[in-house]
């Protein structure tokens, strides 16, 4: 469901609150600016959902928290296991005794940030209870279609190495994700900050503050869909996704909504770096995190270790880069 914000907002304006955004995150998730940039760009872009891919203790779930309070959205996690059902996340009608009718108790799904915690333990059943919420949002129950929040934005967690007892996410919803995105671990530097921080306010949780409220992050989406792109940029995205079908090493390439992706996130891009303009190290920035987990490798490279990213700087380097100018 579509909202129109109330209030406009420039450019220079999404770019300085998206600046205090990322500072305040910055109090709970210590030396990942790039990788908070670039979800704060997923966030700025319709259908940004993001899938985190890295081991366990690094952060994913702060950085949920963390971004959802800063923007003042609503935050809920689920925790996904195999004996995990549809009507866990989605909610339905129970029977009401005291006015013996049945009424909507509405699931973990109906909030602005949903946190999928180790998406890949669900069953297949209940992982795809999650694609019409993504795609459509919205929630059909008993024949009723019920909207969702507005924003609704899905992070999706999964361990790279824990295989035993998980059930791999399908292309169709792995395409669904905007972006994939590892977290990785902190420098020594960062790590001893964060145990002085630590040691600092004697307790775990770090308090945070609304930077902007839900009308004001409306309206800075709003402004991102006005930056402007240079047809040739536009080629220039066309053709990358385009070469991935055809690649000698990818069995299966990206769909256009890969194409789709690449256009939304350098738009957001520009915007967070105070440009109305696209230009083309924007789209090369997002090329690995929108493509990479939207091909299929040929089997002979599934055993070889960042195959995928290799690959990728392949494309991108074969694809001449456009020379455009800002000028509409």
């Amino acid at each position: 469901m579509m909202m129109s914000p109330t209030k406009t907002m420039s450019i220079d304006d999404v770019a300085g609150r998206t600046g205090c955004i990322l500072d305040e995150v910055e109090k709970a998730v210590i030396g990942k600016r790039d990788v908070l940039t670039r979800m704060m760009a997923a966030f700025l872009s319709s259908g940004g959902h993001i899938l985190l891919e890295d081991y366990p203790g690094l952060a994913k779930t702060l950085i949920a928290n963390s971004f959802a309070t800063a923007l003042g959205l609503d935050f809920k996690r689920i925790q996904f296991t195999p004996d995990l059902l549809p009507g866990d996340i989605t909610g339905g009608f129970i029977l009401d005794t005291r006015q013996n009718q049945f009424v909507l108790r509405k699931g973990p799904l109906f909030t602005n940030i949903l946190l999928a915690d180790e998406i890949n333990r669900a069953s297949p059943k209940t992982q795809s209870a999650l694609l019409e919420a993504m795609q459509e949002y919205q929630v059909s129950l008993e024949g009723e279609s019920l909207k969702l929040p507005f924003p609704f934005i899905v992070i999706a967690t999964q361990n790279p190495i824990e295989y035993e007892g998980t059930f791999p996410l399908p292309e169709a919803q792995l395409d669904r994700f905007m972006i994939r995105l590892s977290v990785g671990y902190p420098c020594n530097e960062d790590e001893q900050q964060i145990l002085a921080r630590r040691a600092e306010r004697k307790e775990d949780a770090v308090a945070l503050q609304a930077v902007v409220n839900p009308e004001e992050f409306l309206a800075m989406r709003a402004a991102v869909e006005d930056v402007f792109v240079n047809p040739d940029i536009q080629n220039y995205i066309v053709q990358v996704t385009a070469k991935t079908r055809k690649h000698r090493q990818i069995e299966l390439g990206a769909s256009p909504r890969g194409s789709l992706a690449l256009l939304k996130l350098a738009r957001a891009w520009a915007a967070i770096h105070n440009r109305d303009y696209v230009i083309p190290d924007d789209v090369k920035t997002f090329m690995l995190p929108v493509l990479g987990h939207r091909i299929l490798l040929d089997p002979n490279l599934w055993n070889r270790k960042n195959a995928v990213n290799e690959v990728i700087d392949g494309i991108a380097a074969s694809v001449p880069v456009p020379v455009t100018s800002p000028a509409k």
